[in-house]
C-alpha cells in the first residue's frame, strides 16, 4: 500500500514539474496587410453634366453642357486602418456650357460681362463657353476590401483647388432671326478678364470597382465680384478609375 501511495505522489510531482517547465506557446502576431503596388484609383477620368447654380433667368443655357476631368492620384493608406486612405495629385478639368440665341461678350471691355439675347437678329446657332483649370484634388477615401479594390465598394469625399488656364467661347453657324443659315462662319474669342483665376470645389464619389458616380460643387464664384451674377458651377456624372 505504501508503494502505491509513494508511486502516486511521485507521478503528481513529476507532472507538476513538467507543467511548470513547459513554455507557453507564443502568441501569433497579426501580420500587416501588404498594400504595396495595389490598384486604388490612381488614374481617374470623369465625364458629367454641368450646370450653373445662381444663374439668373436672363441667361439662356441649353442642350447638354458637360464637364470632362482627368486626374493622376497618389494614394496613401492609413497604417492603423488600411480601408482608409488619403489621395492627392495633379489634373485637368474643363467645363463646356452651351447657350441658346445668346452672345457671351467675354472679350468686350464693358464693366460687366454681357449675356445678350440675340434672338431677334442674326445670331450663331451654336454658342459654347469653355473654361479649363489646372487642379490639385485631395480625397479622403474608404475602400471596403483594400486587397481587391478593383471589385470593392468605395466612397470618397474631398476638395480640389484649381487655377484657370483658359476661357473662350466657340460660335458656329451664323443664322438670321428666322433660323435660316447665312453661312458656316465660326468665331472663337478668348479672355480671362471677367473670371476668378482660382477656384475651390467640393467633391464626392461613391461606386463599385472601376466605376463610381461623382458630384462636385464650386464653393467660390465663377466670375469676379460685380462683373456678373454670383454663379457657382456644379456637376454630376460618371468616374472611370483604375491603376
Amino acid at each position: 500500500m505504501k508503494k502505491v501511495v509513494l508511486y502516486a505522489v511521485s507521478c503528481l510531482l513529476i507532472t507538476s514539474l513538467v507543467a511548470q517547465e513547459t513554455p507557453e506557446a507564443p502568441k501569433k502576431k497579426k501580420q500587416p496587410i501588404n498594400l504595396a503596388g495595389r490598384a486604388n484609383d490612381h488614374f481617374m477620368i470623369q465625364l458629367g453634366y454641368t450646370g450653373w447654380a445662381g444663374k439668373p433667368d436672363t441667361i439662356s443655357t441649353s442642350g447638354w453642357s458637360k464637364s470632362f476631368n482627368v486626374y493622376f492620384m497618389f494614394d496613401f493608406p492609413f497604417k492603423t486602418n488600411p480601408k482608409l486612405s488619403m489621395a492627392f495629385g495633379p489634373g485637368i478639368s474643363s467645363d463646356h456650357i452651351k447657350f441658346s440665341k445668346t452672345y457671351v461678350g467675354i472679350k468686350e471691355l464693358t464693366p460687366t460681362l454681357q449675356f445678350r439675347d440675340v434672338a431677334d437678329t442674326n445670331h450663331f446657332k451654336k454658342v459654347k463657353l469653355n473654361t479649363t483649370y489646372l487642379e490639385a484634388p485631395i480625397e479622403f477615401r474608404y475602400t471596403a476590401n483594400p486587397l481587391n479594390s478593383d471589385k470593392s465598394f468605395k466612397w470618397a469625399i474631398g476638395v480640389k483647388v484649381g487655377t484657370m488656364i483658359d476661357a473662350h467661347t466657340r460660335n458656329k453657324n451664323l443664322q438670321d432671326k428666322n433660323g435660316n443659315t447665312l453661312n458656316d462662319y465660326k468665331l472663337k474669342e478668348a479672355s480671362k478678364r471677367y473670371f476668378n483665376s482660382t477656384r475651390l470645389v467640393g467633391t464626392a464619389r461613391v461606386g463599385l470597382g472601376h466605376f463610381s458616380l461623382y458630384g462636385s460643387y464650386q464653393i467660390t464664384t465663377l466670375f469676379k465680384e460685380g462683373v456678373a451674377a454670383e454663379i457657382r458651377p456644379w456637376s454630376i456624372g460618371l468616374t472611370l478609375s483604375g491603376l
